[in-house]
C-alpha cells in the first residue's frame, strides 16, 4: 500500500476544517438561541434557519461524495469556507427572514463542501480512526472557546455578533486549508475502484449515525431554551456549557485509547441508547442539577460514537467515498432536528422531544445491529 505522510501542519490543517464544519455541532443551541431571543423568531423559524443551513451541507456532500477522488481537496475546502465566511458576514447585517433563509441555505452548501473533503481525507489516512479521534480532540477545544465566550459577547454586543463569530470561524478556515490542507495519506491504486459497490453493511451504518445526529440535534438545538425557559440564569447556563466543553475534550481521546481494547459494534449498540436516556433527562428534569449533569455529557457521547463508526466504515469502504459524505450522513439528521424540534416544542412542550428521541434511537439500535463487530476481508471485498 502507497503512504504519504501528513506534515504537522497539514495536521492542524485537518484539525481547523473539521472544527469549522462541524460548527453547528458546537453552536446549535447558541444559534438556536440566539434566533429567538434576540431576532424574535418563534422555535419553529429559528429551528427552520439551522434546517436549512444543514440542508445545504447535505446536498453538497452527497454530490462530492462520488467525486471525491476527482477534485483537489485544498481548493475545495479552502473556497467553501471563504464562501461561507461571506455569507455569514452578510448576515452579521440586519436582514428579513427570506434572505436569512438564502443565506444560511447557500453557507451550508460551501462548508458541506469543505467538510465533505476533510472527512474523505481523513478516512483514506492509515489510521482512520485515531486520525478522526485527533480531530475530534481538537473539535473539544474549540467547544469550550466557544461556548465558554460566545453567550457573554452575544448578550453583551447584540445577536448579530453570533454571524461575526460564526464567520471569523470560517475565514480562519479557509486561510489556514489554502495554505496547508493535505493529501490523502493512502493513493487511490491503495483502495477500492471508485465503480466498486459501497458494502451494504456501511449504508446500516450511514442510516445508524444518521438518526443518532437527528436525536443530537433535536434535543441540543433547544438545551439553551429549555434552561432559559425553566428559569435557570445565563450563568448558569453558560457554566454548563463550559463544563460541556471541558467533558467533550475527553471522548475522541477516549476513543482512540480504546480503540484496540472496546468492539466496535458494542460502542454502537450502546450510544444511542445512553443517548436517549440523556435527551430524557434534559428536557424532562425537574431542576437545575439534572439537567446540567445530562446535558455536560449529551454530546460526548455523540462524539465517542461516531469516531468508532467512523473508523469502522473507513475500514469497511476504504476508498473514501461513503466516508466523504460524512457530514450529509450526520446533516441529513441535523438537518431535520432544529425545524423537528421546533415543530414539537411548539405544538407539544419540551417533554415530547424526550418520546421522539426514544422512537428515533430504537431506529439507530436495529441499525447499529446489522454491523459487523471488526472489518473483516470479506466485507472489504464486497464492494469489488
Amino acid at each position: 500500500m502507497t503512504t504519504r505522510p501528513t506534515s504537522t501542519f497539514g495536521h492542524v490543517a485537518l484539525i481547523v476544517a473539521h472544527c469549522a464544519g462541524m460548527v453547528d455541532l458546537v453552536a446549535l443551541p447558541v444559534w438556536v438561541g440566539t434566533l429567538i431571543q434576540h431576532y424574535q423568531l418563534d422555535p419553529q423559524q429559528a429551528g427552520g434557519l439551522a434546517t436549512l443551513f444543514l440542508i445545504g451541507a447535505v446536498l453538497s456532500s452527497v454530490f462530492l461524495a462520488s467525486r471525491f477522488q476527482r477534485v483537489k481537496g485544498r481548493w475545495v475546502a479552502a473556497g467553501g469556507y471563504a464562501l461561507a465566511a461571506t455569507c455569514f458576514g452578510v448576515l452579521s447585517q440586519p436582514q428579513d427572514y427570506a434572505t436569512m433563509a438564502l443565506l444560511h441555505g447557500l453557507g451550508g452548501l460551501a462548508a458541506g463542501a469543505a467538510l465533505s473533503v476533510t472527512h474523505g481525507t481523513i478516512a483514506r489516512s492509515a489510521n482512520p480512526h485515531l486520525k478522526f479521534a485527533i480531530v475530534g480532540i481538537g473539535l473539544g477545544v474549540f467547544a469550550v472557546l466557544f461556548l465558554g465566550a460566545s453567550p457573554k459577547i452575544i448578550a453583551a454586543t447584540g445577536g448579530h455578533m453570533l454571524f461575526v463569530l460564526f464567520g471569523a470561524v470560517m475565514l480562519v478556515a479557509s486561510l489556514v486549508c489554502a495554505a496547508g490542507f493535505p493529501e490523502p495519506e493512502r493513493e487511490a491504486s491503495a483502495v477500492d475502484a471508485p465503480v466498486a459497490r459501497i458494502p451494504r453493511a456501511v449504508w446500516f451504518g450511514i442510516v445508524g449515525i444518521s438518526a443518532m445526529a437527528l436525536v443530537q440535534s433535536m434535543t441540543f438545538s433547544f438545551l439553551e431554551r429549555v434552561g432559559s425557559d425553566r428559569g435557570y440564569s445565563l450563568g448558569l447556563i453558560t457554566g454548563v456549557f463550559v463544563v460541556m466543553g471541558l467533558v467533550n475534550l475527553l471522548p475522541a481521546a477516549l476513543a482512540a485509547m480504546l480503540e484496540k481494547r472496546w468492539n466496535p459494534r458494542s460502542v454502537l449498540l450502546a450510544g444511542p441508547v445512553i443517548q436517549v436516556l440523556l435527551a430524557a433527562v434534559i428536557m424532562n428534569a425537574p431542576s437545575f442539577y439534572p439537567y446540567a449533569a445530562a446535558a455536560s455529557v449529551f454530546a460526548a457521547v455523540m462524539i465517542f460514537t461516531h469516531t468508532f463508526a467512523f473508523g469502522l466504515l473507513a475500514r469497511l469502504e476504504p476508498s473514501g467515498r461513503a466516508m466523504a459524505a460524512t457530514p450529509a450522513m450526520l446533516m441529513v439528521g441535523a438537518a431535520i432536528g432544529p425545524v423537528l424540534g421546533g415543530t414539537l416544542v411548539k405544538t407539544a412542550g419540551y417533554g415530547s422531544l424526550g418520546l421522539a428521541a426514544l422512537l428515533i434511537g430504537c431506529l439507530a439500535v436495529l441499525c447499529m445491529s446489522r454491523l459487523p463487530g471488526q472489518a473483516p476481508a470479506l466485507l472489504q471485498q464486497e464492494a469489488a
